[in-house]
């Protein structure tokens, strides 16, 4: 098992590594207009684009303006989500007759998709039609995507300018996002995922003889299945690469149409982490300075392995109540062995493990197993990177400039001890930055506290729990989590389809990515204004392993303040009752 482990996990490791370091350069040379080859193959439509949008290229834009332009332009897709989704009994390419979908839940997932979210109040194959899964959720998926990835270009430039009153062009940086990373890995990746059979069909179901019949609860003799099918691959690569996660089926990458095989599973949890690996290797070429992005790469590396390790033994070691029945949890040659409920034999205890760990650290949400059944530690891994602030990899975009803001703080602490301006990159760190990048940490973990409290304490919150107690308490927790810092995973044990979570969860997803993201942008202006300072002999080296293991250290102080009180009410005291019994 221990072998297994080490090995499944080491070679998840070294492929991302092997392929973020040459993709973080390519997206670099986009950024600055240097990917030659990729601009003769994709520079025509971008032209085209903006010739017929009416963008000049050449336009600066200051923070108010960059900042408006991505708020109304999110604003513009939810609401064209939330129509498709109202009117879609009335609209084509809807096979299965599917009605329109309820105002409270399609406010939600409209929200959810365009915040990078993906929280799912719903059963897809049930609830949208293909048109409203391509036009609509597919979209948000590329186009939420690229919003991060254009936020994160600007905050780079504020360290890379010097007196500067612009950040970058929004449409500029959102375009090439898309066309020049998005789009042709998403393509690549969908190919490979039909190519082991993951479906991609506009027909609505598929009917199977039963090779062994059945009855129904009546009576009723039961000789055939009805599976959904549907464009499925295509919405696939973009969820992942993307840092999406929303399931084209209701059990996402469970689903054996979503997720055929080890192969595909590989390929998949590679697919969730590396964009925004990549984007620490695009950081520390953009800065000039490569061993910026490494130093980042590592601080996200050094809190992700050992959580990763805590998940994987947590389910290995099983359910201890199960061992003192004398259950034999052990692998052997008949079971694969650990805690087995909710995951899917094909991929076994510790792919599960890997999954969980990588969606909740790269703000994915796609799930290949139900969270809801892992041990109270292993559920408690995905839980803490969420509520870290999905900055461990994080989304594609919002995760580096999340890390970033840590970094921000970290180099001001520094800056206290030895008694001078803390300075990162050249730009003086002061009181307007530390204030904005303060915004950026706290507002989403206020956000799932005040949200957990208000529906621990309320009828609305508690009714539609599936587990009492401290379980109970660890799926609201869990819930309010995912919402507040754009994950889009849950444990599945609660309803969340009703008014209280739609709209409680809802406007969570708006406080974790849009009340971030405009700090950001203004903490992006005022370093771009400032002038660079040559470093001297009392500058922090921020490309250390000191500095590394201080950014770990501010994030994991951070993070324990304030969420280990709630974590001990639920998972924790979950944990302990297991040995209580």
């Amino acid at each position: 098992m221990i072998e297994n482990a080490v090995f499944r996990c080491g070679l998840f490791l070294l492929v991302l590594v092997a392929l973020a370091v040459p993709l973080g350069s390519y997206m670099a040379r986009v950024y600055e207009g240097n990917a030659k080859f990729a601009a003769r193959v994709f520079g025509p439509v971008e032209r085209l684009f903006y010739r017929a949008a009416g963008i000049r290229v050449d336009e600066d834009m200051s923070f108010p303006r960059y900042a408006a332009a991505v708020l109304l332009f999110n604003l513009f897709g939810l609401l064209v989500v939330y129509g498709l989704e109202r009117f879609q009994a009335l609209l084509p390419v809807n096979p299965a007759g599917l009605g329109a979908v309820s105002p409270e839940v399609a406010w939600n997932t409209a929200v959810s998709f365009a915040s990078n979210t993906n929280w799912q109040a719903y059963a897809g194959e049930t609830t949208l039609s293909h048109l409203t899964q391509m036009l609509g959720l597919t979209v948000q998926n590329f186009v939420s995507a690229g919003t991060g990835m254009a936020v994160l270009v600007a905050l780079i430039r504020g360290f890379t300018r010097r007196t500067a009153e612009g950040i970058g062009n929004f449409w500029v940086d959102l375009t090439r996002s898309t066309l020049y990373v998005l789009v042709p890995l998403s393509f690549v990746l969908a190919l490979l995922l039909v190519s082991q059979g993951v479906v991609q069909t506009f027909a609505a179901h598929h009917v199977a003889d039963l090779l062994d019949p059945t009855t129904s609860g009546d009576g009723t003799g039961v000789a055939r299945q009805i599976l959904a099918l549907g464009p499925a691959a295509s919405q696939i690569a973009i969820k992942q690469l993307g840092t999406n996660g929303g399931g084209f089926f209701n059990v996402n990458a469970a689903h054996p149409f979503e997720n055929p095989n080890a192969l595909t599973n590989l390929l998949e949890v590679i697919s969730i982490v590396l964009v925004p690996a990549a984007l620490c290797f695009t950081f520390g070429a953009m800065v000039k300075d490569k061993r910026q992005g490494v130093a980042v790469f590592a601080a996200m590396l050094v809190i992700f392995v050992p959580l990763l390790c805590v998940a994987v033994a947590a389910e290995q070691h099983g359910n201890p109540i199960l061992s003192s029945l004398g259950v034999d949890q052990g692998a052997s040659a008949l079971q694969p062995g650990g805690n087995m409920e909710g995951k899917e034999a094909r991929f076994g205890v510790v792919d599960s493990a890997l999954w969980a760990t990588a969606t909740t650290a790269a703000s994915n949400g796609a799930v290949n197993a139900m969270h809801d059944s892992f041990t109270p530690l292993g559920g408690l891994v995905p839980m803490w990177l969420m509520q870290l602030g999905e900055i461990v990899f994080g989304g594609v975009g919002s995760g580096l400039y999340g890390m970033l803001m840590y970094a921000v703080i970290a180099v001001f602490i520094a800056g206290l001890m030895v008694g001078r301006t803390p300075e990162y990159l050249g730009k003086k760190i002061e009181a307007f930055e530390m204030k904005m990048a303060s915004l950026v940490i706290l507002l989403p973990a206020a956000a799932a506290l005040v949200g957990t409290a208000l529906a621990s304490a309320t009828p609305a919150g508690t009714a539609p729990l599936g587990n009492p107690g401290a379980h109970g308490f660890s799926e609201i927790l869990y819930a309010f989590s995912s919402g507040a810092n754009n994950n889009g995973s849950a444990f599945g044990g609660l309803t969340v389809s009703g008014m209280f979570y739609t709209t409680a969860i809802g406007l969570c997803m708006l406080i974790g990515r849009y009340w971030v993201l405009v700090p950001v942008l203004a903490l992006a202006a005022s370093l771009a204004r400032k002038k660079s300072i040559p470093p001297s002999a009392g500058t922090l080296p921020t490309h250390t392993p000191l500095f590394v293991l201080l950014l770990v250290g501010t994030i994991l102080l951070v993070g324990a303040l304030t969420f280990v009180p709630a974590l001990a009410l639920g998972p924790v005291v979950e944990h302990l009752s297991l040995f209580a019994r």
